[in-house]
């Protein structure tokens, strides 16, 4: 059963114009995506960061809360696994809470364009 769904627009340029885009990584992704984000060159790390924090919001509008305390940015880690598939991880303190709310599966896709980064997101009972 689908608990919630959350989408999520991001227009690149956003992330792009920033002051410091590298703060605004450092505040929203844990320590694995910064360490995948360093790797990149400059014009991959603005749309890595992009699709993070699309992705990163899909999933709190999904689960119906918005960002807030246990729900934070570096609570919602967005991994890939060999292929290049997205998945979720989560520290602990945000998995109790989706245990708790009896979220069993999550689902996650993103993409971009020249202009935008989109990202979706499922989650079931």
């Amino acid at each position: 059963m689908i608990f919630g769904v959350g989408t999520d627009l991001v227009e690149i340029k956003r992330i792009h114009e920033m002051k410091s885009y590298e703060s605004f990584a450092i505040k929203i992704l844990s320590e694995e995506e910064l360490f995948v984000f360093n790797e990149l060159s400059k014009p991959k790390k603005v749309n890595y960061l992009s699709k993070q924090f699309a992705g990163k919001e899909a999933f709190a509008k999904a689960f119906g809360t918005g960002i807030r305390k246990d729900l934070n940015f570096k609570a919602i880690k967005i991994l890939r696994d060999n292929l290049g598939k997205p998945f979720f991880e989560f520290d602990s303190n945000l998995q109790k809470v989706i245990d708790d709310f009896g979220i069993t599966r999550s689902h996650v896709s993103l993409s971009d364009e020249s202009e935008y980064a989109l990202a979706f997101v499922i989650l079931e009972k």
